[in-house]
């Protein structure tokens, strides 16, 4: 079962979602890292799949989903994310641990191995973004924040997004329930997807020189293409092609996706 519970962080209260289990011999507590502007709402259903054998936490960033939002802007970047992070960590009683980040999660998972080498044991992340200058400018572009509207032009765009979007398996609930993430982020739903534009630089770093095990998952979406550009720049690890996954696999698939990232995990 998952429970829900909340802690305290800088800006305020961080929501998370746990999956326990209870057993000595458990494998290193699961962190997963939600993609921009969702929460960890996305990774329910995998968790549900995954806490077989270890403790699955899925936090929601400050901003996002019911937890508390940093107070501008410029305070909203990948390393305050990390250290949030750290801190559910530090407060849940968690040293050693494994990392699965999706997207925006993908970054964050990196920051916090590169600032806390020693606790991090594997990481699997859901596409990375190694982006040109020309997709960078569009990607910004895309996620420039829509102002509220009478004719709610925001959640329309979002919606449009999400259709076009639709993975394979995608029901209109799951569809239904991408949007209502979405909108949780309030006015400071981008804010999340700037903070990653920015960490572009870190990211790429981060890949060469990492010593953990980094598993990069490549479904079919908006990041595809670039994801293949991080196989030059891996330090120890691998890009697997998941071309019959696109968004939403993870409710779509939630067991094949939790073999796989488990069995990436335990790999070394």
């Amino acid at each position: 079962m998952v429970h829900r519970a909340y802690l305290d962080g800088t800006f305020g209260q961080i929501h998370y979602r746990i999956a326990d289990f209870e057993n000595e011999a458990a494998k290193p507590p699961l962190i997963c890292l939600h993609q921009s502007p969702k929460c960890g709402l996305e990774f329910e259903n995998f968790m549900l799949a995954a806490c077989r054998d270890r403790i699955v936490i899925a936090p929601d960033y400050p901003g996002y989903g019911m937890s508390d939002p940093a107070p501008s802007e410029a305070a909203t970047t990948i390393p305050m994310y990390a250290q949030e992070m750290w801190r559910v960590a530090d407060k849940l009683g968690l040293t050693k641990v494994d990392l699965f980040g999706n997207h925006t999660g993908a970054k964050v998972a990196a920051e916090m191995a590169m600032t806390a080498n020693g606790r991090v044991h594997a990481i699997v992340m859901i596409s990375a973004a190694i982006l040109t200058d020309d997709e960078r400018e569009k990607f910004k572009d895309m996620f420039t924040a829509i102002p509220l509207d009478e004719a709610h032009t925001r959640f329309r765009t979002c919606w449009k997004r999400i259709q076009e979007r639709c993975g394979p398996g995608q029901t209109l609930e799951m569809m239904d329930r991408s949007i209502y993430m979405n909108m949780m982020g309030g006015e400071a739903y981008e804010w999340g997807h700037a903070a990653a534009f920015a960490w572009g630089k870190s990211f790429e770093e981060a890949l060469t020189t990492l010593p953990q095990r980094i598993t990069i998952l490549n479904p079919q979406d908006d990041l595809t293409q670039s994801t293949r550009r991080a196989t030059s720049l891996l330090h120890n690890g691998e890009v697997i092609e998941c071309p019959d996954w696109g968004y939403g696999f993870m409710d779509v698939f939630p067991k094949d996706t939790a073999n796989l990232v488990l069995n990436k995990l335990d790999a070394d």
